[in-house]
């Protein structure tokens, strides 16, 4: 391929390839060429154009295929475009000649398709500079267009097209001549040629104005004929034809003004009449269509057609036209369906309604924006209004309008309310102003509709206040009591009884899609009125049949609302059913024997409706669906099968009317036990069996009704063959009508009125339940596929066999119609066995089945031809074995040998495909060979396009199920793929489509493979691009949607191979396709790139700005691909205009995907794109009033974010749309995820560093940078229209209240950035405390205004007030009695709300409690003195005491809802403080969420005065919680149980527990998925509650309780990682202690007192008692020490000996961070406190445990340290050994041998710690000296006088005087003195003997040789102190030695007076210090101090000279001091005043 890239055909190249390869190269360098010339200049080409001109010329007569020849047309015209034109004309004679050639041959046929597609691609490009040569072309194609055949009557056209494209008005003189010759064309059998001609007429409409004057009815008129026997693509291309004609004539008036206009009624005439009549005015008889009775055709294929012409219309003439012509506009629809013309039967009734619909949703539902959407809504009331005044009063019969006005208004109601219904529900509460508009309420239009005549109307009413109710929560109980209240006055009328029932079973059904629900006694109420008329049904005959209808129904609309509701209800319910049924075969015979037919037809109707409550129960609550409710359901259901099996005797003797009813009892059982498991009813299926075959056999059904079932049986890879991919299509609405064997398309409401309450799809608007025949054939259907994997074998074969003998004794359309219900059934009966995991062993059973099967596959329908192959690969699946799939396989093989007819080639094409679906490859390997090599031959068979899409579509079945075995496979078949493409006509639409299926299987088969470059990888990867290539050219939508997928698979695999550059723009482009196949591929696939690529996919789609904003054609938004919001804005606004899910969700995830890889980066366009969503006017595409502004306006002026555009530019029809709510919920959703892209940075959250990093880079991407518009962005949303929109703003500012609350401000210290926005804050949260705010938001909101008044953002009091009276103002929503709020929703919803405001007061109190116990923080800043530390206090002590109440009590109510099953008999039957018992399970998760803060909260608010305001408890307010718990405020006056108040005490107990219980129960929960914060908050609630001594007696009083605390403790440090936590727990442990210690120390007291009284013998007290065993489970003492020892392991895991060395090493590395190091020496305090709370034998038990981690704590963490601090821990380590060492147990009689023991070997170990053999650098020599210490001056003499201790512990002292570390030796010395001041002397002495000496010796080594260091100075400063010390110590006798060895040391540090100003910095300190020693020694021991210097006159010299030289050094500093503190003279002043003010007197 690589010698094809070049400019000139390389045609030595091309003679040596093969000649099946030479198209393909050929191809390759015109795709070279191509892109070459695209961005060449002149020059470039100048030297080789001739020779390229006449290699493209020669291409044109080497047969090319269509591919290559559009290729060579556009390259000879960009050619000529870029180089010389010179020989243009000769290059369009040549064409021309070939054009008139008279040879007819094939062969010569692909050279004249070329040189026609050659000339219109040079008239396209070139337009005007091809001259005058356009009169011959246009001359030449007309000729020959008489005699082409189709391809070449296509590409005519498509060149004409391109002329009058590129020639414009030009070429007017032969405009006649083409319109004359298309318009013939445009019935054109082909359709193609029938597109190609639309396209063409359509581009001769921009110019030739007859078109839409004069010939505009024989256009209509050619359009109409055209659309007769269209296919989908022939009616999308004339119907946009039509559409745009007729909009011209509205757009284009005619410049004549004698010329008549064409009015906007006379276009509604045109279009009306092709709507009903179709053909009938036009031709004169239809090929298709339905004969009606008044003798006209209804030609359903026109209808559709002028459907879509409508919608095309009104886009074309914009949304502008429509906002002003809408009135006029839905009059006509509306006309539509109220001709009686169009509505003579039910289906065509139907059928209308659907089209007319369809047009209402894709105008007014698409094209407006939501203004505009209620204003529309009102137009639509206005309709129905009218309607039902032409009905005149429902209840009054005689005032009714004429039966047929009142029949043809039905039809315009259910459209109208359909639409109303639809749109208020896309608004949702954005259409709150039609419900509270005084002057029009739309519910009281549309209930008023419920009394229509028409069940129909009825019908589409219920179901409009269903939509109205899901858009508007609010609605929804105000709508169900006014139903039930009207239901009630108006029992006697049938309409009401009727209309209400349907009413209130919709809004039932609509209850689930209301997050919200509504109020629990409405189920009871409903049920209650169901009752009662079922009761009364038998009162009253002109109402039984309405009443049991209406009861049951609103039965069925009961179950919906779920198990809570129904539980009560089903004993009732039970019964009910069990006495609608007879109860036994006598009973039936009695009803057959008795009953008439009107009782009959009330009896089936109620046993119908019994069975769709049945249903509805089953499907509903299946919680409540247990084995014993089955085996009772049982009986009323085998009554019902026992019933239906004698009915034809009842119809025959009652009437035919009664099948109907007849036909919905079965069809509702069906339904019933299909939802039932199959062996409940396993002893019936023979009865039931049968009942099923004759159904869908059409047995006892002389209509050849077919199941709707079988295309969504067959396998979604079929739907080529099945056509189903019309549902993947815009119009599939519409469309579906036109398809074969479907009824898809006539689904409606009166259909099956239990739809009102079911659940529908998204994808649709209104629920289409099918026709009641249709309805039993498919439930009867989907029940055999569930029976018949229970069947014995011998039933399956004489079903088999039946089934066989039923299309044989049925002849011709009855044949095709059972013969498609059967296959269906046999589908369903397959899949059933494959999805139970059973398998078809009986060979009998097999060979009648197959028997079946293959019959089928020579079907002249090619829909059964499909199902047959289904069901045989499904057979291959559950029933093969290797024969029976190798003889079915070689009897395919023999079949498609000899068979030549087209019918049985594609059969058995198919089953070979499906086999190997089903089978895989490794099941049918044996025959892949035999198999390909057929279907590779089948797929050259170009005679047959219908083989060829066959084969193929086997082929790739193989191909995708053949896996690495198909490998040996992939060329052959790619290069017959890359050869069709380039030879098939695109025409043939289907084997393209197969083609590209095929390449998608070939791409996964060689799946990464793609990557490499070995063998033919790379030949394959560039066939498999090249064929992309082609597809990505066809204009069919699939065929391009396949190329996309093509292309996305190779990127996955081979990413570096696909272009990018050129894919993404043509993408781009895509995502404008009117296809939504199209749409919905590109999305799909940019969602794939952005994942990997985002950077690279956005700058190409920025590429496509630039080009077009150059471009000056485009005039609307339908035109633009990209603006300079780039692909994200587009994406953006197609969530505006898509309705697809699939589509939407894709995406949402392109754009997530964008903007995590992006945002960070360019985070100011992210911003702006997101705030341009938001803050888009919803006014934007209404026509503004000309001449003045309203208020509005003028508000828009003012708001500097609006831009303004100046009045006289262009008036836009084709706005944009305005975003939706959906879209602005996502944009203000994506700014969150913006910010969680920067969270992380520090950059982003420091508005000082932001400054300076913008000041450095110059960009302004940081977050902190935009806070103005993040906080806009949230104002906008919060207080918008739409609820969801107002949700996802609160949680926006909640989250910029979190990221960017403690952000100081730089230019003014101790503020916040956040302060400059408190009155956006306040006026977004205001809106959502009003009173009609739904309970979410205002939960929302509550949380944000917790969070917003805890910040600590507000500098003072007034700044809260706003947020603050908010929140008091949410506490009117607590109350409950007179005065409580009225409830619209749920018990949960309110529940919700209620603990929303609770837990926000809780967080704001916890916050306000933190700064009122925070000691003050003085840095001297005025801002700290300014802001009062109880401000926040202050604000909430008004409200304490209620908050208190409420705190408690749904602490309580989460206490008694986290109670395991088996309690539940145990809660309260009236439920508690704020929720109710039938909400329990909907309630717990809201509790859940709230519970933590709140306990917190109760725990700060108990110890810090609420127990003793429990205690006194004046009013009564706090209740045991056994009884009702606190009392809240609204509950005094009312009625409580009388119960006896219980003792302060006891009151206070419980609160207590309460606390304590529900901390620990959540502590110790199971699950560790509880959030941190919840964690956080019960361990500070335990600590907090434990601060008071009261509730510290509590706990001690039970050791047990205490012990289980610590266990809990113990597991939180086990389940949770964060020092935070690790350190609440320390802290709770360490209150644990202290309670136990009060205990310990009351109880001494109290012994003690007595036993001073009474005397006795001493008791031992604290744990272990007498014998010292501590028990683990029962001992405080021993769990503390296991949450220690938990401590101490998890932050030093070498203290375990099992650790791994590996992770001591990774400790080692880390070391301990400041928070591990705190929690260490808290542990360490509270171990060495231990002992205390044991016996003396107990302590002994402990102390080894103890001892062993707090010297282990110490070898650890004694590290050197650089500075020569000693760390935190080892000072606590030390510290805790003072405390053991000196502990009372050590001088206890009892255990002070033990204690000394122990307390050596730990001084032993320390010792051994500095043993030799350790490396000094592990450990620091200062901390073991103070170690030493801490055993020496604290422990007594029998612990440290052991001679080898001794001897080691003095070794060590002197091992520090030599160390070369001066901070060592200081440490040791200071440490000496420690040991040398010991209360016990004689332990000192030793250590005074042996170090005294080494002192002196250190120190007369330093007179001669004086230190030069700092350090080495202040070592001999201690030294010199430590020899005073001893001085001190020693006795008077031998003082004057001492002095002796003294005095002369440091009279030896003095210098002379002479050099003291001349020696180093470190002499002098020696000097002044020495002198200052020496000077207080001299009055201590004045005669000693003689003694010694009498004895030594020099130094007594040396003295006394350095006391002078100090004295007069002191004298001399006075004296300067003296001079500098004198005042000096006045300066002059340097100004002198010129004016003399002496005299001024002021």
């Amino acid at each position: 391929m690589e010698l094809s890239h070049s400019l000139l055909l390389n045609e030595e190249a091309l003679r040596q390839i093969a000649e099946s390869k030479k198209p393909i190269f050929v191809f390759e360098w015109l795709r070279f060429l191509d892109k070459v010339l695209l961005a060449a200049h002149k020059s470039d080409i100048k030297d080789s154009q001739e020779k390229l001109i006449k290699q493209l010329s020669n291409q044109v007569l080497e047969s090319p295929g269509p591919p290559t020849r559009q290729l060579l047309g556009k390259c000879i015209a960009m050619l000529y475009n870029v180089g010389d034109a010179y020989k243009l004309f000769d290059t369009v004679n040549f064409c021309n000649d070939i054009i008139k050639n008279k040879d007819d041959s094939p062969s010569y046929l692909p050279s004249r398709l070329a040189a026609v597609s050659v000339l219109g691609a040079m008239y396209e490009k070139l337009g005007r500079m091809m001259g005058s040569s356009y009169p011959d072309t246009i001359t030449n194609l007309i000729k020959a267009l008489k005699n082409a055949e189709s391809t070449g009557r296509c590409e005519i056209m498509n060149c004409l097209e391109k002329i009058l494209q590129g020639m414009g008005s030009a070429v007017n003189a032969y405009h006649k001549e083409i319109y004359k010759v298309a318009r013939s064309a445009l019935q054109d059998r082909s359709m193609a040629v029938r597109c190609a001609t639309a396209k063409c007429l359509l581009e001769l409409l921009q110019e030739a104005a007859f078109m839409y004057t004069s010939e505009l009815e024989n256009m209509v008129s050619s359009c109409f004929r055209a659309l007769d026997g269209s296919n989908y693509d022939v009616r999308s291309a004339v119907a946009k034809l039509l559409g745009v004609l007729l909009a011209h004539t509205q757009s284009n008036p005619p410049r004549d003004p004698r010329s008549k206009r064409t009015g906007i009624e006379d276009v509604y005439s045109l279009l009306s009449t092709g709507f009903m009549k179709g053909t009938s005015g036009f031709l004169k008889g239809g090929s298709s269509g339905e004969l009606l009775k008044s003798g006209g055709v209804v030609n359903r294929e026109i209808r559709v057609g002028v459907t879509h012409a409508y919608i095309v219309f009104v886009k074309t003439l914009g949304s502008v036209w429509l906002e002003r012509n809408l009135s006029i506009f839905l009059s006509h629809v509306f006309e539509l369906v109220s001709n009686p013309k169009s509505t003579q039967t039910h289906v065509d009734a139907v059928y209308s309604r659907r089209c007319v619909t369809f047009i209402l949703r894709s105008t007014i539902g698409g094209m407006l924006g939501e203004k505009a959407q209620v204003s529309a809504c009102k137009e639509l009331c206005q309709v129905i209004t009218k309607q039902m005044n032409i009905v005149g009063d429902p209840s009054d019969v005689d005032s009714r309008g004429p039966a047929t006005e009142v029949a043809q208004s039905q039809h315009v109601l259910i459209c109208a309310l359909q639409e109303l219904g639809s749109l208020v529900k896309a608004l949702t509460t954005c259409a709150m102003p039609l419900v509270t508009e005084p002057a029009l309420n739309i519910c009281d239009v549309v209930v008023s509709v419920l009394l229509h005549p028409s069940p129909a109307a009825r019908l589409a009413a219920s179901w409009c206040l269903r939509c109205i109710t899901v858009a508007l929560p609010s609605q929804l109980t105000p709508l169900l009591d006014r139903c039930m209240e009207r239901m009630t006055s108006f029992k006697s009328s049938r309409e009401a009884v009727s209309g209400y029932s349907f009413a209130i079973a919709a809004l039932l059904g609509g209850v689930r899609n209301c997050p919200l629900g509504i109020p629990h006694a409405k189920g009871k109420a409903v049920f209650s009125i169901a009752e009662d008329l079922l009761r009364t049904a038998s009162q009253n005959s002109r109402m039984s049949l309405h009443r049991t209808q209406a009861s049951w129904l609103i039965l069925g609309g009961i179950m919906t609302l779920g198990a809570p509701v129904v539980r009560n209800h089903l004993p009732r319910l039970l019964l009910l059913w069990r006495n609608t049924f007879p109860r036994s075969s006598k009973e039936l015979d009695s009803e057959k024997a008795r009953g008439d037919a009107f009782t009959w037809q009330v009896a089936l109707e109620g046993r119908a409706g019994a069975l769709c409550a049945m249903q509805s129960f089953v499907r509903h609550c299946p919680e409540l669906v247990t084995d014993d409710v089955i085996r009772r359901l049982m009986t009323p259901l085998e009554c019902a099968m026992a019933m239906l099996a004698e009915i034809h005797t009842v119809i025959k003797s009652c009437g035919a009317h009664l099948k109907a009813c007849a036909a919905m009892v079965r069809l509702r059982l069906y339904e019933v036990l299909r939802l039932i498991p199959p062996t409940a009813y396993e002893g019936s299926f023979i009865a039931l069996l049968r009942e099923l075959v004759a159904e869908f056999t059409l047995t006892d059904n002389p209509a050849n009704t077919t199941t709707s079932l079988l295309r969504s049986l067959c396998h979604d890879n079929d739907a080529i063959i099945l056509q189903t991919w019309i549902t993947d299509t815009d119009h599939k609405s519409v469309e579906l009508q036109l398809q074969p064997n479907s009824a898809s398309g006539s689904g409606a409401l009166e259909h099956d009125p239990s739809s009102l309450y079911w659940e529908i799809k998204k994808s649709e608007h209104v629920p289409g339940p099918l026709p009641l025949g249709v309805a039993v054939i498919d439930a009867s259907v989907a029940l055999f596929g569930v029976v018949v994997p229970h069947v014995a074998d011998k039933h399956c074969l004489k079903i088999f066999e039946h089934f066989s003998e039923c299309i044989k004794s049925a002849k011709s359309a009855r044949q095709q119609a059972v013969q498609i219900n059967v296959f269906t059934a046999v589908l369903s009966a397959l899949k059933g066995l494959a999805d139970t995991k059973r398998r078809l062993k009986n060979a009998s059973v097999r060979a009648a089945a197959n028997s079946l099967i293959m019959s089928a596959l020579t079907n002249q329908n090619s829909i059964l031809r499909c199902a047959a192959g289904e069901a045989l690969g499904r057979m291959a699946q559950v029933g093969g074995d290797s024969s029976f799939i190798a003889q079915t396989a070689q009897t395919c093989f023999d079949r498609l040998k000899t068979a030549r007819d087209v019918v049985s080639r594609t059969g058995n094409s198919l089953a070979l495909g499906c086999l190997h679906r089903y089978v895989g490859g490794m099941g049918a390997g044996q025959h892949l060979n035999t198999s390909v090599s057929i279907l590779l031959a089948l797929a050259q068979d170009s005679n047959s396009p219908t083989v060829q899409m066959w084969a193929l579509h086997a082929l790739a079945l193989i191909a995708d199920s053949g896996g690495p075995m198909f490998r040996s496979y992939v060329e052959p078949t790619l290069s017959l793929v890359l050869t069709l493409l380039l030879s098939v006509p695109p025409s043939n639409v289907e084997v393209h489509q197969c083609l590209g299926r095929c390449l998608a299987a070939l791409i996964t088969t060689l799946g990464p493979e793609l990557q490499g470059n070995r063998g033919n990888t790379a030949t394959a990867r560039t066939s498999c691009l090249v064929a992309c290539a082609i597809m990505q050219d066809h204009t069919d939508s699939v065929v391009g949607a396949e190329a996309i997928a093509c292309l996305q698979q190779l990127h996955m695999f081979a990413p570096r191979h696909v272009n990018l550059s050129s894919l993404v723009p043509h993408l781009c482009f895509a995502l404008r396709s009117p296809h939504l196949l199209l749409r919905r591929a590109s999305v799909a696939c940019l969602r794939q790139l952005s994942q990997r690529e985002a950077r690279e996919v956005s700058e190409y789609a920025m590429t496509l700005a630039s080009d077009s904003k150059d471009n000056k054609n485009v005039g609307t938004t339908e035109n633009l691909v990209i603006t300079e919001t780039g692909l994200e804005g587009m994406l953006f606004s197609m969530l505006d205009m898509e309705t697809d899910d699939k589509l939407r969700t894709n995406i949402h995830d392109t754009l997530i995907s964008m903007l995590h890889e992006l945002a960070g980066e360019d985070l100011a366009r992210w911003l702006s794109l997101c705030k341009a969503v938001l803050a888009a006017s919803t006014e934007a595409g209404s026509p503004k009033k000309e001449g003045g502004k309203d208020k509005d306006d003028e508000k828009e002026e003012e708001d500097s974010d609006v831009v303004q555009f100046a009045t006289g530019e262009k008036i836009v029809t084709h706005p944009a749309v305005p975003p939706r709510w959906p879209t602005r919920v996502f944009a203000a959703e994506s700014v969150r995820r913006v910010i969680q892209v920067c969270d992380g940075n520090t950059v982003h959250f420091d508005l000082a560093m932001a400054r300076e990093m913008r000041l450095k880079t110059g960009g302004d991407n940081y977050l902190v940078l935009h806070l103005s518009d993040l906080v806009r962005t949230a104002f906008i949303a919060a207080t918008s229209e739409s609820t969801q929109l107002r949700k996802a703003g609160l949680q926006l500012l909640q989250d910029i209240i979190n990221k960017f609350a403690r952000v100081p401000e730089p230019e003014f210290p101790g503020h916040y950035i956040m302060e400059q926005y408190q009155a956006q804050v306040g006026a977004a949260l205001r809106p959502a405390f009003s009173q009609d705010t739904p309970s979410d938001v205002t939960a929302m909101a509550c949380q944000v205004s917790s969070a917003w008044v805890g910040s600590g953002v507000a500098h003072d009091l007034n700044d809260l007030r706003r947020v603050h009276q908010l929140l008091v103002s949410s506490l009117a929503k607590l109350k409950v009695g007179r005065g409580a709020p009225v409830q619209l929703y749920s018990e949960s919803a309110s529940t919700m709300e209620k603990l929303a405001v609770i837990k926000a007061w809780a967080e704001v109190y916890i916050v306000a409690m933190q700064q009122h116990l925070a000691p003050p923080i003085s840095n001297g800043d005025e801002y700290e003195e300014e802001r009062p530390r109880d401000s926040l206090l202050n604000l909430v002590q008004d409200e304490l005491g209620v908050l208190s109440l409420y705190w408690l009590a749904a602490l309580r109510d989460h206490a008694l809802l986290a109670l395991p099953a088996e309690f539940h008999s145990q809660l309260p039957s009236e439920g508690g403080a704020f929720y109710n018992p039938e909400a329990m399970e909907t309630t717990k998760p809201h509790y859940q969420k709230a519970w933590s803060p709140i306990v917190y909260a109760a725990a700060l608010w108990l110890n810090n005065g609420g127990f003793a305001i429990i205690e006194r408890n004046e009013e009564g307010l706090y209740g045991g919680l056994a009884s009702s718990g606190p009392t809240l405020p609204g509950m005094l006056g009312m009625k409580m149980p009388t119960t006896h108040s219980k003792p302060p005490e006891e009151l206070k107990s419980d609160y207590f527990h309460l606390i304590f219980g529900i901390c620990v129960e959540s502590l110790s929960s199971q699950r560790s998925t509880e959030p941190l914060q919840s964690v956080s908050f019960c361990l500070q609630a335990i600590d907090t509650l434990l601060e008071g001594p009261w509730p510290r007696s509590k706990l001690s009083a039970d050791p047990i309780l205490t012990v289980e605390l610590l266990n809990v403790m113990h597991r939180v440090l086990l389940t949770r990682e964060t020092l935070c936590t690790h350190q609440q727990v320390v802290m709770a442990t360490k209150q644990s202690i202290k309670a136990m210690d009060e205990k310990l120390n009351k109880q001494r007291q109290q012994y003690e007192s007595k036993r001073e009284r009474k005397g006795g013998k001493e008791s031992v007290f604290g744990e272990g008692g007498e014998s010292g065993s501590i028990v683990p489970g029962k001992s405080v003492v021993f769990a503390v020490l296991e949450v220690c020892l938990c401590i101490l392991v998890r932050q030093m895991p070498t203290l375990n000996p099992a650790v791994s060395m590996a992770t001591i090493q990774s400790y080692k590395n880390a070391g301990l961070s400041d928070e591990a190091s705190t929690l260490i020496s808290t542990t360490l305090s509270i171990m060495a406190d231990l002992p205390e709370l044991c016996s003396p034998a107990g302590s002994v038990s402990i102390l080894p445990t103890i001892l062993f981690l707090t010297t282990g704590v110490l070898r650890e963490t004694a590290e050197p340290s650089i500075d020569g601090k000693i760390a935190p821990t080892v000072t606590a380590a030390l510290q805790g050994l003072r405390t053991i060492a000196m502990s009372e147990y050590v001088s206890d009689e009892n255990c002070e041998e033990d204690w000394a023991r122990m307390l050596r070997s730990t001084l032993a170990t320390i010792l051994d710690f500095a043993s030799s053999g350790k490396d000094k650098n592990d450990i620091d020599e200062s901390s073991l000296l103070l170690a030493v210490a801490v055993f020496l001056a604290s422990a007594p003499p029998s612990v440290s006088m052991v001679p080898s201790l001794q001897t080691q512990s003095i070794e060590l002292f002197q091992k520090s005087l030599k160390s070369d570390e001066a901070s060592v030796k200081l440490k040791g010395l200071q440490v000496m003195a420690t040991v040398f001041q010991c209360p016990h002397r004689e332990a000192a002495t030793p250590f005074i003997h042996a170090l005294g000496p080494r002192i002196v010796e250190y120190l007369h080594g330093i007179g001669g040789n004086k230190p030069d260091k700092d350090e080495e100075v202040a070592v001999v400063m201690e030294a010199v102190k430590l020899m005073e010390l001893l001085v001190g110590l020693t006795d008077e006798s031998h003082r004057v030695q001492m002095l002796a060895l003294l005095v002369p040391i440091q009279i030896s540090l003095l210098v002379p007076s002479n050099i003291l100003a001349s020696t180093s910095k470190q002499s002098r300190a020696l000097h002044e210090f020495a002198l200052q020693r020496l000077m207080k020694i001299a009055p201590l021991y004045p005669l000693d101090f003689k003694t010694v210097m009498g004895a030594a006159p020099e130094l007594k010299t040396k003295l006394e000279s350095s006391v002078k030289e100090s004295q007069m050094s002191a004298n001399r500093a006075k004296e300067a001091s003296r001079m500098a503190n004198k005042p000096a003279a006045p300066i002059a002043p340097s100004i002198k005043l010129k004016t003399n003010f002496s005299n001024f007197t002021g």
